[in-house]
């Protein structure tokens, strides 16, 4: 098998850097720990608002709640954006997932991949349906307000074993679902181009995804909706809901069974898979 090649700093600071495009900083590192928690640090640094890191290699990269996310050496796209959006007040941050959303999909829509999204931050890929990324946006404590937006997103089939998501998800990958692009370099531009595409009117509509126009499309591309979906909130007990909108702070909105409707904010959410017979 054929080495995959290394992203090439040099050709994504042509097409997205300054003043040609919208990013201050892109680089990319062979290994660190974790592009989030570099960013993180790097806030109170005082790095620029559209920061952006990529690692070739990720130790220790997680997701939400703490999960480990397979990162192994040139398999995949591991990227963080550090954004300082003055405009958006900290209680719509949250919204920020479903920007990056949108951006992997009209990724994948390039792409020729089948994908949809699964609230809160993961994409799908294929009949199967399986995770092929994940997002993880944290606000981060500084003078000025910031947060530090993760993608992690399998572009080769991993050579290791991944342990299943919640719910027994499996695990693919753009290369698994037919992609006409993996070179790594060339999926970087466009995922950065898109999500600048999205992340701008997020911005100018004070994370309000309604106001921003993006709403609508996300309705349309989240698989959670319309299902019947097992919820499970941090410290309380699963329950089984009916997934029946997204607001335009990116919560939730579900049909309990006693006939009751709730805005979820976090929770983990497990598609239900029908029985074989």
């Amino acid at each position: 098998m054929t080495a995959p090649r290394h992203i090439d700093a040099g050709r994504l600071r042509s097409q997205l850097l300054a003043p040609v495009g919208p990013y201050p900083s892109i680089d990319v590192v062979a290994r660190t720990g974790s592009t989030n928690a570099d960013l993180r640090a790097a806030v109170v640094e005082g790095e620029p608002d559209r920061t952006v890191l990529i690692a070739e290699e990720q130790t220790a990269g997680s997701g939400r709640r703490g999960r480990s996310w397979a990162s192994p050496p040139g398999q995949g796209l591991y990227l963080s954006v550090l954004l300082r959006p003055t405009e958006v007040p900290m209680a719509a941050l949250g919204s920020l997932a479903v920007v990056a959303g949108l951006a992997l999909t009209d990724l994948t829509a390039e792409l020729g991949v089948d994908a949809v999204l699964k609230w809160p931050n993961d994409l799908l890929a294929g009949p199967q349906r399986a995770k092929c990324a994940g997002v993880l946006a944290e606000a981060v404590s500084s003078d000025e307000q910031a947060v530090v937006l993760g993608i992690g997103l399998n572009v080769l089939p991993l050579r290791e074993r991944v342990r299943p998501g919640p719910g027994g998800l499996p695990v693919t990958s753009l290369a698994e679902q037919g992609a006409r692009i993996t070179d790594r370099t060339d999926l970087a531009a466009l995922l950065l181009a898109a999500l600048h595409e999205r992340e701008l009117p997020w911005r100018y509509a004070h994370g309000d995804l309604a106001a921003a126009g993006l709403l609508d499309t996300y309705r349309e591309r989240c698989d959670t909706l319309g299902q019947q979906v097992r919820l499970e909130v941090a410290g309380g007990r699963s329950r089984l809901v009916t997934a029946v909108d997204v607001d335009a702070s990116g919560a939730l909105v579900v049909d309990e069974e006693d006939g009751s409707r709730h805005t979820v904010f976090a929770a983990d959410v497990v598609h239900l898979r029908p029985v074989p017979r």
